[in-house]
């Protein structure tokens, strides 16, 4: 209690001192998208209290109306100040937030809550699960009513440097806004299509790695708008040309140690690290539909763009599904390459964290790992060596995941009742739309 009080007083004291005028509460809907409450900073008291209630019934995913009385706890460790809102002196911050019941437990459909209960569930068995995303962005001009075009700001590739590079101030300042709000950037670069880009920050446990994830979208896009143009974390906005990716580095830790580290094992991998990787390629093909929840996911998840369409893990090979970066020691991960950005990554790293812990706790060995470039394969080669690919769309990855008892009970019944609900309306929608290509191919043939 002395040190929530001690936070509470560290925040009321320094948004005195900045002069902090609003404080925005934020919260994730089911589908990942950025949710917040504006109050004045006379309700701070109100605030740090969890006294500020949400109409649940408002917010996709949550409650019905009948039962839509909620309340927003702040997480105190996540309160900062938003650089891009400084307007002469005046100041907004703002915090994550936990959603609870009417009677303060927490809400089963929270995102945020439900990859708490998958973290306390492996804190039991002794594991703390550590994150290191990768999100792929690209950067469009806007038309001249303000509109996002599909229009490169660029035709850089990887890692071009300026003039060719035309957003390198952009992402500069993306890098220095972060790091005014705490973050540990290690990389940022041009990836490979025109106008996109990539931005690494260090690794971290999985709750924070979550809502690191979330800020990083809004700062990318918020600092993308002070210059005119528009950040997306759309997975294929473009046909012909590579999708955006979000690389999700995964280890686990017990009692301060990398227990994915075995210095006299094959490759240096224990036996956690195998069993984690039979997990998540035992359950990938059912959290594929949390990790890449679009209809467009999928316009990414084809062969030829360097996708990690195929179900097999390898050693620094970059076009398995999973691969084991070089580095050991404490820095030890596997690295799954087929999330995209457009994932809740609350959700995303509860079914991951679920998949590695079945994977542990059953033993799961995976197949041994491939060597060759998966991509060169051919259909003959790929069935020989037992290589099977993800779900090719929405609605095959959203039939597998209600099969799946595990990545099931890693979400609660709640929160994959409504995602299903959702995202079988999404690729009705999808499935009755007439398209460009349609029109083009069709109407003038029949």
């Amino acid at each position: 209690m002395e040190d929530i009080q001690a936070k509470k007083e560290a925040i009321i004291k320094t948004c005195q001192e900045r002069n902090v005028r609003f404080m925005r509460l934020q919260f994730c809907d089911i589908n990942g998208t950025i949710k917040n409450v504006s109050l004045p900073i006379s309700q701070l008291k109100k605030i740090l209290n969890n006294e500020i209630m949400l109409d649940g019934s408002s917010i996709k995913g949550f409650r019905s109306i009948e039962t839509s009385d909620m309340y927003l706890y702040p997480d105190l460790d996540t309160f900062v100040i938003l650089p891009w809102c400084e307007r002469e002196g005046v100041n907004v911050a703002r915090v994550i937030c936990d959603i609870h019941n009417a009677d303060g437990t927490p809400f089963e459909g929270c995102p945020r809550c439900n990859l708490k209960r998958m973290l306390a569930k492996a804190e039991k068995l002794g594991y703390k699960m550590n994150v290191g995303p990768e999100a792929e962005f690209f950067i469009f001009e806007k038309d001249e009513n303000g509109e996002a075009t599909t229009i490169p700001n660029d035709k850089g590739g990887y890692y071009d440097a300026a003039p060719t590079d035309m957003a390198e101030d952009i992402r500069r300042d993306i890098v220095t806004t972060l790091e005014a709000m705490n973050y540990e950037i290690e990389a940022s670069h041009h990836e490979c299509a025109d106008g996109q880009h990539e931005i690494d920050f260090k690794y971290t446990e999985a709750l924070k790695a979550a809502d690191n994830i979330i800020t990083f979208k809004y700062a990318v896009k918020s600092v993308a708008n002070e210059y005119g143009v528009h950040a997306t974390f759309m997975p294929k906005p473009i046909y012909g040309i590579a999708g955006s990716g979000m690389h999700c580095n995964l280890s686990l830790f017990k009692d301060g140690k990398n227990v994915f580290y075995a210095p006299d094992e094959e490759y240096q991998l224990s036996k956690e690290a195998f069993h984690s990787i039979g997990g998540v390629l035992k359950h990938v093909n059912s959290f594929t539909a949390i990790t890449n929840p679009t209809v467009n996911s999928y316009k990414r998840l084809v062969p030829g763009y360097e996708a990690p369409v195929y179900k097999a893990w390898s050693i620094a090979n970059r076009s398995a599904l999973i691969r084991v970066p070089a580095k050991r020691g404490s820095a030890t991960r596997i690295e799954l390459r087929s999330p995209d950005p457009s994932c809740n990554p609350y959700l995303a790293m509860a079914v991951l964290l679920g998949a590695i812990l079945d994977g542990i706790e059953n033993k799961i060995e995976p197949p041994q790992p491939v060597d060759k470039n998966i991509y060169e394969m051919s259909t003959n080669e790929h069935q020989n060596a037992g290589i099977e690919s993800l779900p090719d769309s929405l609605i095959n990855a959203v039939n597998l995941l209600k099969k799946d008892e595990v990545i099931k009970d890693s979400l609660g019944s709640h929160i994959v009742n409504e995602f299903v609900t959702a995202k079988t309306i999404e690729w009705d929608k999808y499935r009755t739309y007439v398209t460009q290509w349609e029109l083009d191919s069709y109407l003038n043939a029949y």
